[in-house]
């Protein structure tokens, strides 16, 4: 399978949503779909690496397929408001890097 890139990614969604899933769902709707959808990865995570136990609902669940929902309603959501996400990701990581780059190092805590 090929890496592929976030403008790859909001495309694929798009032709995907164009032709299959007839139309998107709108923003709000998009949004409690994506705070479902973190809902799951928190739920599935407290499992598998803290100390919930696992219930018979969860089993066959994988965090690769609940994080890729994640990134695909994320994508919808960039695509309907017209966020390019890999010139966001960029200015995101450059505003972390300006932030961050002494604070972390300073931080006795992460050593």
């Amino acid at each position: 399978m090929k890496d592929i890139t976030l403008a790859e990614v909001q495309q694929q969604v798009d032709e995907w949503i164009n032709t299959t899933g007839v139309r998107y769902f709108n923003e709000l709707t998009n949004m409690a779909i994506l705070t479902e959808e973190v809902g799951e990865v928190a739920r599935l995570m407290s499992r598998k690496y803290g100390e919930q136990s696992f219930k018979k609902s969860d089993e066959g669940k994988e965090l690769a397929d609940e994080l890729a929902d994640v990134l695909w309603v994320l994508t919808c959501i960039a695509n309907q408001t017209g966020v390019n996400l890999t010139e966001a990701f960029q200015k995101n990581m450059a505003k972390k890097t300006r932030r961050d780059s002494d604070r972390h190092q300073q931080n006795e805590k992460l050593h």
